[in-house]
């Protein structure tokens, strides 16, 4: 089997083993015989699928909830690349999105040409100083990077929590969220109920620039060197600190992006907690797309589905929407360990 084949297999089979515990799981508990059940979680698969691609609005919801899937997954991706686990791309994008918000409303009589880049840009910096911390932990002192990211994620929550409560909150609004971002700071969306916006065009820019990173740029060969090698990296003239650092800070940008389009395009403003866990999922995004730009763009667009599928699977076959959540958790577990075993092979 070539080395093509096996990149393609390998989450073709992480694939068919979720949807395969998902479909047990919906057989087990629906309560019919198992010819009967078995078709029923065909049924709810089907479903899922109508509600995600069957229709235009369930394709442009689908394509709305990728976005922020992309921009993460990519973070999660550099990182890897360089070796590092960035669990932390959740708290980055809250981060993010909060400092883009803050850049949005309070950045007064600037033009959309220039006001809507430094929130954008403001989100960006958020994210990348958040990761700069373990990245320099990791450079510095060694410290696994996974234990600081996961403790750096409950930090950003709970001061995201308190500023959107406190000192940032609207006083016109009975939501915990910031102010309304101004028009000039505000990505173009769709009318409507689709949350479709001009962010998706961004995601798909940076998968570009990310693979373009990644294959044919000095930094990019020194990212790939030092996740490959960090003592063969060093021996070559690689420098593996600074490397690390800053791989861990081009993710955490990234991540900070995926927040800001969030706030800009979708909500206007910072709300309390506004992600679904995006941060988490993006890392089943980056490790079935195999860490690869156009990997996962593809694997965004799955997971992207899934989550808009779900609403109409409960309401056509009152099959939980946990299930997709099942298949999330099974698709990180079967990548994942394949993962773990080639890092410790290699």
């Amino acid at each position: 089997m070539t080395a093509r084949m096996r990149s393609l297999a390998q989450p073709a089979i992480a694939l068919a083993l979720a949807f395969g515990v998902a479909a047990v799981l919906i057989a087990a508990t629906c309560g019919e015989p198992f010819p009967r059940s078995m078709n029923a979680a065909g049924e709810s698969f089907a479903a899922l699928f109508r509600g995600a691609f069957g229709d235009t609005n369930g394709l442009l919801r689908t394509l709305a909830k990728s976005t922020p899937l992309l921009l993460s997954g990519l973070a999660v991706t550099v990182a890897l690349r360089a070796g590092l686990f960035n669990i932390g791309a959740e708290g980055q994008l809250l981060v993010g999105g909060l400092a883009s918000a803050w850049a949005g409303y309070a950045l007064n009589g600037l033009p959309t040409v220039i006001h809507l880049p430094v929130a954008i840009a403001a989100g960006a910096s958020a994210g990348a100083l958040w990761a700069f911390v373990p990245g320099i932990l990791k450079a510095w002192r060694g410290t696994h990077e996974v234990i600081v990211t996961i403790m750096m994620n409950y930090i950003a929550i709970h001061l995201t929590h308190y500023l959107v409560n406190g000192p940032l909150r609207d006083p016109t609004t009975r939501q915990t969220a910031t102010p309304l971002v101004l028009p000039s700071a505000r990505i173009w969306s769709l009318p409507g109920s689709t949350n479709f916006s001009a962010g998706l065009f961004l995601a798909l820019a940076a998968a570009v620039a990310v693979a373009f990173l990644l294959r044919r740029t000095a930094l990019g060969f020194e990212i790939r060197a030092v996740g490959l090698g960090p003592d063969a990296a060093r021996a070559s003239g690689i420098p593996v600190g600074r490397t690390l650092v800053t791989a861990m800070c081009l993710s955490g940008a990234l991540a900070g992006v995926a927040g800001a389009v969030e706030v800009l395009a979708v909500h206007h403003r910072f709300l309390d907690q506004f992600s679904p866990g995006y941060g988490f999922d993006s890392i089943a995004v980056a490790l079935l797309g195999g860490l690869d730009a156009t990997g996962v763009t593809l694997a965004s667009l799955l997971f992207g589905g899934l989550k808009s599928g779900a609403n109409e699977m409960y309401t056509q076959t009152q099959t939980p929407v946990q299930i997709v959540g099942v298949v999330q958790a099974m698709v990180i577990l079967a990548i994942g360990v394949r993962y773990v075993r080639k890092r410790r092979a290699g």
